[in-house]
């Protein structure tokens, strides 16, 4: 897919997400619409000895029902960076890249950043570096509910939704002989390493 690309922000996101970002010209990560609960948006799906585990950084509430993304803050009052970090080790401490990647998103993931924006925004640009792609990346300043874009994704890559995106199976830690799909980039990067682009 060439020309612009429109997607929601997110917490890890799964291989899809990223090869969208490697075939497109210009990436615009959607800021201004009014944030979705239970998404890609806060969560991802690593593989662990016990099945898929979904990591989901709590958000505060706040008092208004509707808030946008730009301004959703993590709620720090819970220790999910801890629970995040000892999952994403346990899961992939043995997978034969982990050592090259993991310190430097434990980094980003220690730094509390008050916005969720602004850690998915970091997370993405470190996984594009260490896939060695780069493409501009800007954020919208306006909402437009229907874009017209043929490249619109921010509401068709969800964990709710079956993906049509072609997974081709690769050496999983933990797959027992069952290819897991849609998982976060993390399952990627840490058993493939220098292959994930191409595999992209």
């Amino acid at each position: 897919m060439q020309g612009d690309l429109l997607l929601s922000t997110a917490y890890f996101p799964p291989a899809e997400y990223f090869s969208l970002i490697n075939r497109a010209t210009t990436v615009f990560i959607e800021k201004e619409e009014n944030y979705i609960k239970q998404t890609y948006r806060n969560r991802c799906k690593i593989l662990t000895s016990n099945g898929i585990l979904i990591l989901s950084v709590p958000v505060m509430k706040g008092n208004s029902i509707k808030v946008r993304t730009k301004d959703v803050t993590i709620d720090y009052s819970k220790r999910w960076q801890q629970v995040h970090l000892r999952a994403i080790i346990s899961a992939y401490s043995r997978s034969p890249y982990f050592q090259f990647y993991f310190e430097s998103l434990e980094k980003i993931l220690l730094r509390n950043q008050k916005y969720l924006l602004d850690l998915n925004d970091e997370l993405l640009n470190e996984c594009l570096n260490i896939l060695n792609i780069k493409k501009p990346m800007m954020h919208t300043y306006t909402f437009e509910a229907s874009s017209g874009m043929d490249g619109d994704f921010r509401y068709s890559i969800s964990p709710k939704i079956i993906s049509a995106y072609a997974y081709k199976p690769y050496i999983q830690v933990f797959n027992n002989n069952e290819f897991a799909e849609a998982l976060s980039i993390l399952d990627l990067l840490f058993n493939m390493g220098p292959e994930s682009s191409s595999y992209l």
